[in-house]
């Protein structure tokens, strides 16, 4: 069942966004009384799935589930007609149509995903808020749990104070900025600390088990017992543990490291069981281990009512929420280009995480949650507008590129340079597609 939901999810996210980005095409077209020939949703390679043309448009659903088209009469795009192109040129066709028509026609697709997302991001504030834990009520700092991390020099209570220079609001941006980022200062028990991050952090990051940077301090609550558990008589699910052996242990981290300094003993505890503090006796193994499952990650509604973080809540009018989606919208999209950068910049290894559907389809919850949702879908509206923005023929950006060459010059490159171009940007997209894809199958074969 949680196959079947995270597919469905990544069905409809996938299938919004072509069909809305293709309206993009489609709409202006239409204004400017050009013939589209086609619309379809996934590609129809031999056959389709369903069709109807209505009027001189065909529409239909493909089953190759890799993207969607609109053929516009008259243009050099995937299809290669070069039969179309060699007869004369007729007042309904693209090419018949003045240079800055075109241009609004190969702008619409990732215009219409540019402001999707925007509207997105404008409608969750209206419906959800803004719920956050702000970075500067983190009392006792951060928890390091990826080993690589606490090797590059942040650890667990570390309070961050700035990345490259600009202070981090909220928590849950930490993550982002600090993996982004290059230079971080902490305070450190009262003094600061500057760390730099090494140009391959990305690189070194994915080749650990974990991808998290930072995370909550969180307490240590019974969520399970193993079978073997020297603890089955004393624990009971639910208990938070509060100290050991005298030691006070409000975190999981803390809980950890003083077990480590009592192995092989039964010392006295005391626990939260009922809302009452009980003193019990914990016997911790040879290796150190209570042989307890606790609750890694807490809802920060469960987190505040331990009284642990305040939990800033912003609800907003339809008015307030148009400039805070604006905002986040932006973010969202210069973070997304300064991830590209960083691709693009071999020395840091993050093209190694590039991934394609497999890499997409995971991010959807095994739940259905329409926030997460429409967080996903907005997101990839935005990825999906900057890739197609790419100067690459056979990519929208490579269209606009010939245009604005053709306003500027006021030459038209000739159909058989822009066929080869064509074929050229085609080849290229395959070859990222095929990259992109290979290394979700490599992540999958080695268990990354």
């Amino acid at each position: 069942m949680e196959i079947l939901i995270k597919l469905a999810q990544f069905l409809l996210s996938l299938s919004l966004l072509i069909v809305l980005h293709e309206l993009g095409h489609f709409i202006p077209a239409k204004l400017f009384k050009t013939r589209v020939e086609k619309f379809y949703l996934f590609f129809d390679v031999k056959f389709s799935l369903i069709k109807k043309k209505i009027g001189d448009t065909e529409y239909g659903i493909g089953w190759l589930p890799l993207g969607g088209y609109v053929k516009i009469a008259g243009m050099i795009d995937e299809s290669m007609d070069k039969e179309q192109m060699a007869l004369p040129p007729q007042p309904w066709e693209f090419r018949s149509k003045p240079a800055w028509q075109r241009l609004i026609i190969m702008l619409g697709g990732v215009t219409v995903n540019f402001v999707l997302a925007f509207i997105i991001y404008i409608a969750m504030a209206f419906v959800y808020g803004d719920l956050y834990i702000a970075n500067k009520d983190l009392n006792d700092g951060v928890w390091i749990t990826n080993p690589v991390v606490e090797k590059m020099g942040l650890h667990t209570g570390d309070k961050i104070i700035s990345v490259d220079g600009t202070e981090v609001n909220q928590f849950h941006q930490l993550n982002e900025k600090i993996i982004m980022g290059r230079e971080i200062v902490v305070d450190r028990q009262g003094e600061q600390k500057t760390i730099v991050m090494p140009i391959n952090f990305i690189d070194q990051l994915m080749q650990g088990k974990k991808v998290s940077v930072v995370e909550l301090r969180v307490p240590f609550i019974i969520n399970g017992l193993l079978e073997n558990s020297p603890n089955s008589n004393a624990l009971k699910l639910g208990d938070q543990i509060l100290s050991i052996n005298g030691v006070a242990t409000p975190y999981v981290d803390q809980v950890m490291t003083q077990i480590k300094t009592v192995k092989g003993q039964t010392v006295p505890a005391v626990v939260k069981r009922d809302n009452k503090s009980t003193e019990i006796n914990l016997t911790i193994n040879q290796e150190g281990l209570l042989g307890a499952i606790y609750i890694p990650r807490m809802k920060y509604a469960d987190l505040e009512k331990q009284g642990l973080y305040k939990v800033n809540r912003a609800e907003f009018g339809i008015l307030e929420s148009i400039p805070f989606g604006i905002e986040k919208g932006k973010n969202q999209l210069f973070g997304y280009g300064k991830q590209l950068k960083m691709i693009a910049n071999p020395e840091t290894g993050a093209y190694k995480g590039v991934g394609g559907f497999k890499a997409i389809y995971d991010i959807f919850p095994p739940v259905w949650n329409w926030e997460i949702f429409w967080t996903i879908t907005a997101l990839l509206s935005i990825m999906l507008g900057v890739m197609n923005l790419l100067p690459i023929p056979a990519l929208d950006g490579g269209h606009v590129m010939f245009l604005l060459y053709e306003i500027i010059t006021r030459r038209k490159p000739s159909d058989k340079f822009m066929e080869y171009a064509q074929l050229a940007g085609f080849l290229l997209l395959i070859t990222l597609v095929l990259l992109a894809n290979g290394n979700d199958v490599y992540k999958a074969i080695i268990g990354n």
